[in-house]
């Protein structure tokens, strides 16, 4: 007897806690379909500008990793979509992990294009990556986001004969305050093309403050290098490579300069103290 009460002893603790293994396992895949439906809708939402849905999605304390609160991440993105009202957005995941009930992480990569011709003789494109985290909150049973940080991000604007150059532009991802570092700009330009350039450097602010730019002749080697020394401000910053494709006409003994190309390669570096660097390698 007992014997057998201890083997219906264990039977009954092993349902147990099967039950709650199940119970747990079905709301972590609950509230990952939750958290995926928020950040599908952001998409959504901003594929048909529609703004009010779009924010409706943001915790009302929000703050991202730029430092922007919601009040200003709103006049951000009300400036770029009144700017450019045809960008398609897209996001891939990669992961999503859960902190307790109510906090949630997700790893992802978001993806934007848009046509942007400049006149009827010169087209334009605009493509974005960015590789993203985005933190949300259960609050009152909804999921919201609280807030994101951007660990990687490339955008070009190329118009012209531009759009088919191979840019690479090169910048350490994440720098220290007051840190020298070097960024590096590197295209073939086409034949017979005589080509200018400039990097400069901008502190990821709102509203933004461009720098002053430099132009110069590309490099024989077609490498363009820069010295920049971060910023001390808390601030990120963004590395702006500007480039100019013109050509040569020799007609009556004069020559005239006519553009065929020009762009924007824009990269981010992360402005971080040393142990917040370690932090975030570990």
């Amino acid at each position: 007897m007992k014997n057998l009460f201890v083997f219906l002893l264990f039977i009954s603790m092993s349902v147990s806690c099967a039950n709650a293994f199940t119970l747990r396992d079905w709301q972590i895949k609950t509230d990952e379909r939750a958290v995926k439906s928020v950040l599908n809708s952001q998409v959504k939402y901003a594929n048909k500008s529609n703004f009010e849905k779009f924010i409706s999605t943001y915790d009302k304390n929000y703050k991202n990793s730029d430092g922007f609160d919601l009040n200003t991440y709103s006049s951000l993105v009300k400036d770029l979509w009144n700017t450019y009202d045809n960008i398609k957005y897209g996001i891939k995941f990669k992961q999503i992990s859960f902190e307790g009930d109510d906090k949630a992480c997700v790893k992802l990569v978001e993806t934007s294009q848009a046509n942007i011709p400049v006149s009827a003789k010169m087209n334009g494109e605009l493509k974005s990556w960015a590789d993203s985290v985005y933190y949300l909150k259960k609050t009152d049973g909804k999921w919201k986001v609280i807030s994101d940080a951007v660990i990687e991000e490339n955008t070009s604007m190329m118009y012209g004969d531009a759009m088919n150059l191979d840019v690479k532009l090169t910048a350490p991802k994440i720098v220290e305050p007051n840190y020298e570092y070097t960024a590096s700009l590197e295209f073939i330009p086409p034949k017979d093309t005589f080509a200018i350039a400039s990097i400069a450097k901008d502190k990821v602010v709102y509203p933004q403050q461009q720098a002053k730019e430099v132009f110069r002749k590309m490099p024989e080697d077609n490498i363009l290098e820069r010295l920049f020394i971060s910023n001390s401000d808390d601030a990120n910053e963004y590395i702006v490579a500007s480039i100019g494709l013109t050509k040569a006409d020799v007609c009556d003994m004069s020559i005239k300069l006519s553009l065929t190309g020009f762009g924007y390669q824009i990269i981010r570096v992360n402005v971080q103290k040393k142990d917040e660097i370690k932090d975030e390698q570990n």
